[in-house]
This record gives structure tokens, C-alpha cells and sequence, in this order.
């Protein structure tokens, strides 16, 4: 499976498996349009595009270019890179009937048309002999979290919402979406500095 260095941002958790079954890359979704009204989502992206680069693929439909548009105009242009799917008629298998328009999402997309819309993009992809290689890190892990009381006790959850307040990180992260996030913006030193200022 080849590696992807940008983060791929698509809108929901189905689109997110089907691309995990086509790239490795970190994936992060939207929920659809409740990042117009989410200002810490907003400024997450703001952060990883900085970091990584960001790779928006939105679904062909009208909803997923007002969103793609959206966005566009809130991340800088430089620091993101469009990948579009082609419009094909037909419905996901886990649906009862087509989208309004009818055409078929991210998530029912065949792998291969996924990684060349992510070719003619312009993703970066690490197995490849020319490119940088990743900034090696000892990854953060669940035991790290569990260590620092962010996971597995009474008051994880508050915890949890502390440290992210003070890595101004979006408050309705899960625990996993914290790894995650971690892992992406943090090395080990700096979460367990964030973790002490924070007074965890």
C-alpha cells in the first residue's frame, strides 16, 4: 500500500474506510457541513496543512463543492491540493437509494480511480525514491495517554479536555482522534510538557 505524506481530508467515516483501504495516509473528515460552523475544526486543518499538507477530496455533487469551495476559501491555497473523483451514476451499497443527484461518493469509488485522482493531485508518496523521507519520531501511544491520565480513568474526559484547550486542539476529538492528532502535530517531549503546563 503506498504512503501518503499530505493529510487526505474527505466529509465522513465511510468516505474515510474506503480511502484507508487504498493509501496510507492520515484521513480526517468534515461530518459534512458542520465544519462551516466549527471554528476549532477550521483551525485543526489550518495546523496540518502547515504541518503536512492537506489533499481535499470531496464527493462530485453539489454539496461536495460547496463544502471543497468552503474551504478553499478558508485554508491557504498554497499549503492544499484538489483531488476530484468523476461523476459516476449509482448508489453505495449501504444505501437504500442514490444521493439526490445520483451519482456515486468518494466512498463507492473502485481503489484505483481513488489513487489516480490522488496522482493528479500532486500527492506526495513516500515510497517513491525521490521523495524527502518522513521525519522520524517515536510515536505516541495509547499507553503514553494512559500514563498522563488521559485515558482509563474517572476523569480521562476532563483531562483530556484540558490538555486539548491548551494544544488548542478541537474539543470533540475522541481518544483515538487525540492519538491521532498527537501523532501528527507532537513529538513525545512536547506532549508531556503541554500535559504538565496544563496541570494534568
Amino acid at each position: 500500500m503506498r504512503k501518503i505524506k499530505e493529510v487526505i481530508v474527505v466529509e465522513g467515516r465511510y468516505d474515510k474506510n474506503t480511502i484507508a483501504q487504498v493509501v496510507d495516509a492520515h484521513v480526517v473528515t468534515l461530518e459534512g457541513f458542520a465544519v462551516f460552523h466549527d471554528q476549532e475544526k477550521l483551525a485543526f486543518l489550518r495546523r496540518l496543512a502547515g504541518e503536512r499538507g492537506l489533499i481535499l477530496l470531496t464527493d462530485s455533487d453539489g454539496a461536495g463543492f460547496v463544502i471543497r469551495n468552503y474551504l478553499k476559501g478558508a485554508l491557504p491555497k498554497e499549503q492544499v491540493k484538489q483531488a476530484y473523483i468523476p461523476d459516476v451514476q449509482g448508489k453505495e451499497r449501504r444505501k437504500r437509494r442514490p444521493g439526490r443527484e445520483g451519482k456515486l461518493g468518494v466512498e463507492g469509488m473502485r481503489p484505483q480511480v481513488l489513487l489516480s485522482a490522488l496522482e493528479r493531485a500532486g500527492a506526495t508518496f513516500l515510497d517513491e525514491e525521490d521523495a524527502a523521507p518522513p521525519k522520524m519520531r517515536e510515536p505516541i501511544t495509547k499507553a503514553d495517554l494512559y500514563a498522563l491520565g488521559l485515558t482509563g480513568g474517572p476523569d480521562s474526559a476532563a483531562r483530556r479536555r484540558a490538555l486539548m484547550k491548551r494544544l488548542n486542539l478541537p474539543e470533540h476529538l475522541t481518544a483515538n482522534g487525540l492519538l491521532e492528532a498527537l501523532n501528527l502535530l507532537y513529538d513525545r517531549e512536547t506532549l508531556q510538557q503541554a500535559a504538565q503546563e496544563a496541570d494534568l
